[in-house]
C-alpha cells in the first residue's frame, strides 16, 4: 500500500522569536531602497499571503501560475564590482542592489514564517527524525569556528572540497579525485549534547539554496540518467509502480524513468523521509531551528561563496572550485521544457511540498501558463 501524501499546512502566527534574523553581509543602504520602492507593495503582499498562508490556497486554485516576481527598478543586470584586497582575496567594492533586496525580503521572510506559533525555534524542539536529518548534514570545522549545512544538488561536493581542504584532508580543491562524501569530514551529529549547543551559539553558520524545481530536475537527470544505484533503487520501483502492464516485470532496470513518473513517486512520499537529494532544503537544514548567518544562493555560487571564504578567514590560498567539466547545467529553456511538458495537476500537487523553499528562499513560483508554455 502507498503511504499517505503529506498535505503541508502552514502555522497561523503566533509568538514572537528574536534569535531567527539572518545577519547578511550587508543592509539595504538607503538608496538601494528608494531605487526598489517600485516592488515594495507587491513584496508585501507576498509577506502577507506567507504569513497567512493563503499561498497555498492560492496555488490550487491556479492563481498565481501567472505571476512572476517583479525585478527591481534599475539596472537589474549590472554584476558587483570585485577588488583585490591586501591579502589577495576579493572583497565586494559595490554590492549589488538586486541581490542586497533579495537578502533583505530573504531575511524578512524567514523572520515572519518562523515566528510563527507552532514553528520550531530550536533544534530541541524538532520532533527526533527531524533533528536527526539537520544533524546529519551539518558539517563542522572547529579550526575556523564553522557550521556549513550542505544541501545535495546545491554545489555541495565543491564545498566539502573545501572543507577538507581546510582541515588538512585535501592538498588542494582542484584534485582530480572522486568524492568521499563521509571520509574526513565532522558531522554535527558526531558530537554530544552540549558540544552541539556550544558550535550552534559560537560559530559562524552558513546554507546555500537553489530555485526548488531546478534542484529537483538536476536530481532527476542526474540520478536516473546517470547513476545505475539509483536506477536500481528508486528507478525500477518507480516504474513498476507507476507504469502499467510493469509491476511484475523483471526486464524492468529503471534507467528511462520519466520526470513525470518521478514527480507522482514525490507525490506518495513523506518529506521527512524523502531521500536527501530531493528532500525539500527546508527539512534539511532547518532554517527556524537554526538561526543561520549566512545563506547563499546557488543563483551567485561564486561571489557569495568568496564571501564566505573571506567570513571564516579561509587562507588566500583556498579558493572556490570551478564546475567540473562532467557537469551538465540546468538552463532555463531547460526547465521551462520539463514544467510545461508536465501535466500541470501534477504540478499544482507538487508545488505544496516545496513550498517553504520557494516562500523563505524568495524563488517565484514557476510560470507554466499556456500562453507561457508556447514560447
Amino acid at each position: 500500500m502507498l503511504p499517505r501524501r503529506q498535505e503541508l499546512g502552514i502555522k497561523r502566527p503566533g509568538g514572537g522569536r528574536s534569535s531567527s534574523v539572518i545577519n547578511f553581509r550587508t543592509t539595504v543602504s538607503s538608496g538601494s531602497v528608494r531605487r526598489s520602492s517600485a516592488v515594495l507593495p507587491s513584496l508585501l503582499t507576498f509577506l502577507v499571503i506567507v504569513a497567512s498562508g493563503g499561498l497555498l490556497l492560492m496555488i490550487e486554485k491556479g492563481l498565481l501560475n501567472g505571476v512572476e516576481t517583479p525585478p527591481p527598478r534599475g539596472n537589474s543586470g549590472r554584476r558587483m564590482e570585485l577588488l583585490r584586497r591586501e591579502d589577495g582575496r576579493h572583497s565586494p567594492a559595490a554590492e549589488d542592489v538586486d541581490s542586497q533586496i533579495i537578502q533583505e525580503i530573504r531575511n524578512r521572510t524567514i523572520r515572519t514564517v518562523c515566528s510563527q506559533k507552532n514553528m520550531p525555534h530550536n533544534i530541541w524542539t524538532l520532533s527526533p527524525l527531524q533533528r536527526k536529518t539537520l544533524l546529519q548534514h551539518v558539517l563542522v570545522n572547529d579550526k575556523h569556528r564553522f557550521l556549513y549545512c550542505y544541501v545535495p544538488k546545491v554545489a555541495c561536493s565543491n564545498w566539502k572540497r573545501v572543507l577538507k581542504v581546510l582541515s588538512g584532508a585535501l592538498e588542494s580543491v582542484d584534485v582530480n579525485i572522486k568524492m568521499d562524501h563521509r571520509s574526513d569530514l565532522l558531522f554535527l551529529s558526531a558530537l554530544k549534547p552540549d558540544e552541539i549547543r556550544y558550535r550552534l551559539e559560537h560559530y559562524f553558520k552558513f546554507m546555500f539554496v537553489r530555485e526548488p524545481m531546478e534542484r529537483l530536475l538536476s536530481a532527476y537527470r542526474n540520478k536516473f540518467g546517470e547513476i545505475v544505484s539509483y536506477q536500481r533503487k528508486y528507478g525500477v520501483e518507480i516504474v513498476k509502480r507507476y507504469r502499467k502492464g510493469r509491476v511484475k516485470d523483471a526486464s524492468v532496470t529503471g534507467d528511462d524513468v520519466t520526470f513525470a513518473e518521478f514527480v507522482r513517486y514525490l507525490l506518495d512520499e513523506d518529506v521527512e523521509r524523502m531521500n536527501e537529494h530531493w528532500m525539500p532544503i527546508y527539512n534539511l537544514c532547518q532554517p527556524c531551528a537554526v538561526s543561520y548567518d549566512f545563506i547563499g544562493s546557488y543563483e551567485q555560487l561564486h561571489s557569495d561563496s568568496e564571501f564566505v571564504l573571506q567570513r571564516i578567514g579561509a587562507p588566500p590560498s583556498v579558493h572556490f572550485p570551478e564546475r567540473q567539466t562532467w557537469y551538465k547545467p540546468v538552463t532555463t529553456e531547460t526547465l521551462h521544457y520539463y514544467l510545461c511538458s508536465l501535466p500541470q495537476k501534477l504540478l499544482r500537487e507538487l508545488l505544496p511540498k516545496y513550498i517553504l523553499d520557494f516562500s523563505l528562499f524568495t524563488y517565484p513560483l514557476p510560470n507554466t501558463t499556456t500562453q507561457h508554455c508556447r514560447h
